[in-house]
C-alpha cells in the first residue's frame, strides 16, 4: 500500500455536482457533515458504560465520541507531519498534516455511531433475539447463510458503517475516512478466515454493503486478503488506540466518581503511566478529587498520545505491507499498566451491580421490542391468518418510509427493523417499550 493512494481525496455516493470549497479540505468536510448528522446527535442519550447514567459528569456515547475524536486528531496530526517528512511525494498531492489529522479525527468520532441502546448488552440482545427467540428464529428460512450471519452476530461497528453509506439519509463521508472508520475489513461470513489476526476477529460490514467497501479498498488500493477480506487502512489503527486510550483512562475516571474504585488506586495507576512528571506533591495542591482526577487524566492521556505516535512511526512500515496487525497499545512502554486498568475495570465497574442491573434492563427492553415488531411483520407478510389489530397498530409505529410493499426482501425488511432499532436511544427505546407493552400510556 501507498500513502498517496491511502489518502486519496475520493467521494463516495456524492449527491452534488460541486467541489469542496477552498477553506476546508474533503476531510475536514467529513467532520462537520458528522458533528451536524442526526445519529451522531443521538449519541448524547446513549450508554457508555453506565446506562441512563444520573450523575451529569459521567460520561455518554457522546462526549466519549468528542474526546475520542479530539485525542485521534492529535493522533493523526502528529503522525502525519512524520509521514510529510519521510514521503517527499505526499506534499505533491496537496495533503497535509492537518487532513490527515482530520481523517483519524472524523473516523474516530462516528467510531460509536451503530452501537444500539444499551451499549455493548443492547447487540447481544439483538444477536440473542435471532439466536434463541421464537419469533427470531421464524425467519432463518427465509434468509441466505449470509444475511442469517448478520442477523445472529449483531455488530455495531457493520451497523455504523451501514449508516455512513446509506444512499438515503447517510452522512456520506470520503473513503479515506470511511476505511479509517473500519477496523474490521469483512463482513459476517466468509470463505477463509484469519484467525490471528486482529482486523478479522469480528466483522466491519453486513453482506449488504460489502460492494460498497470493495468499492472503497479499490479505490485506494488497500491490500487484499482474500476476495472479502481486506488488510486494515493504516490510519484506522491510530483511530482504535484513541478509543483505547479513552475508554482506558476516562471509564476509570467515571468509576471513580461513582464511587466504585477508591482514588487512591487510581492514582497509582495513572502515575505509573505519567512517569517521572507525577508529582504527588503538586497532586495534592488540588483542593477536589475531580480536580485531581482532572489532571491525572490529562497528563496520561498525553503521555499514551505520545507513546503511540512512536508505536506508530516504528510499526508505519509494515502496516503498509500489511503485516502488523494489533493494537497499537499493546506495544506501548504503558501496555503492563493498561491492562491493570482493563481488569480492575473489568471486576470493579463493567461488572458493578448498577451496570449489571441496568444492562439486564436492556436486554429485556429490546427482547421486547424485537418480539412486537418481529411477531407484527411475520403475521402481516408470512402468517396472514394471525394478523391481528395490534399487529396493525404496533406496524403504525414504524418510521415514515419503513419497507412495507409485498415486493420487499424479508432481508432488506429486517435490516430496516434493525437500523429503526439500534438507531432509538436508551431513553426512548425503554418508554417505547413501556408504552407497547402496556406498561405506562401517552402522556404517563
Amino acid at each position: 500500500m501507498k500513502w498517496e493512494n491511502l489518502l486519496r481525496p475520493l467521494e463516495l455516493n456524492s449527491h452534488t455536482a460541486t467541489g469542496t470549497p477552498l477553506s476546508r479540505s474533503i476531510f475536514e468536510r467529513d467532520f462537520d457533515r458528522i458533528v451536524f448528522s442526526a445519529p451522531f446527535r443521538n449519541l448524547q442519550d446513549k450508554t457508555q458504560v453506565f446506562p441512563l447514567p444520573e450523575d451529569d459528569f459521567v460520561h455518554t456515547r457522546l462526549t466519549h465520541s468528542l474526546e475520542v475524536a479530539s485525542v485521534g486528531r492529535s493522533l493523526g496530526k502528529t503522525a502525519g507531519e512524520y509521514l510529510i517528512g519521510k514521503y517527499p511525494e505526499l506534499p505533491l498531492t496537496q495533503v497535509g498534516a492537518g487532513d490527515i489529522g482530520a481523517i483519524v479525527s472524523a473516523a474516530a468520532l462516528t467510531h460509536d455511531i451503530g452501537n444500539p441502546p444499551f451499549g455493548h448488552a443492547g447487540e447481544e440482545a439483538i444477536s440473542d433475539f435471532f439466536r434463541l427467540h421464537p419469533y427470531g428464529q421464524v425467519w432463518k428460512p427465509l434468509l441466505t447463510e449470509p444475511q442469517w450471519e448478520d442477523m445472529i452476530r449483531f455488530e455495531g461497528n457493520a451497523q455504523g458503517f451501514r449508516m455512513l453509506v446509506a444512499k438515503e439519509n447517510g452522512i456520506r463521508i470520503s473513503a479515506a475516512t470511511l476505511a479509517a472508520f473500519t477496523k474490521y475489513p469483512r463482513p459476517a461470513r466468509v470463505k477463509q478466515e484469519f484467525p490471528i489476526r486482529r482486523s478479522q476477529k469480528k466483522f466491519g460490514f453486513f453482506s449488504t454493503e460489502l460492494e460498497t467497501y470493495r468499492q472503497v479498498a479499490k479505490g485506494l488500493d488497500i491490500q487484499e486478503l482474500s476476495d472479502e477480506a481486506w488488510a486494515r487502512h493504516p490510519l484506522a489503527f491510530l483511530v482504535e488506540a484513541a478509543d483505547d486510550i479513552c475508554y482506558s483512562i476516562i471509564d476509570l475516571e467515571d468509576g471513580c466518581t461513582l464511587g466504585l474504585v477508591p482514588l487512591g488506586e487510581v492514582v497509582e495507576l495513572l502515575a505509573a503511566i505519567i512517569g517521572e512528571r507525577f508529582s504527588a506533591k503538586k497532586l495534592n495542591e488540588y483542593p477536589s478529587d475531580k480536580q485531581k482526577l482532572g489532571i491525572l487524566r490529562a497528563m496520561a492521556i498525553q503521555q499514551l498520545i505520545t507513546e503511540t505516535v512512536e508505536a506508530f512511526k516504528q510499526h508505519e512500515a509494515a502496516m503498509l505491507e500489511g503485516t502488523f496487525d494489533q493494537a497499537l497499545t499493546e506495544t506501548l512502554p504503558s501496555a503492563a499498566v493498561l491492562d491493570k486498568i482493563g481488569l480492575l475495570s473489568v471486576k470493579k465497574i463493567y461488572r458493578s451491580q448498577p451496570v449489571l442491573e441496568k444492562e439486564a434492563a436492556g436486554f429485556q427492553v429490546l427482547e421486547g421490542l424485537l418480539e412486537v415488531f418481529s411477531k407484527a411483520l411475520w403475521h402481516k407478510f408470512h402468517d396472514t391468518s394471525r394478523f391481528s389489530g395490534r399487529d396493525k397498530s404496533i406496524l403504525r409505529l414504524l418510521p415514515q418510509g419503513f419497507p412495507l410493499g409485498t415486493e420487499v426482501d424479508p432481508y432488506a425488511r429486517l435490516r430496516a427493523l434493525m437500523d429503526f432499532i439500534s438507531g432509538m436511544t436508551d431513553k426512548f427505546a425503554l418508554l417505547l417499550y413501556q408504552r407497547v407493552k402496556g406498561i405506562t400510556l401517552p402522556g404517563n
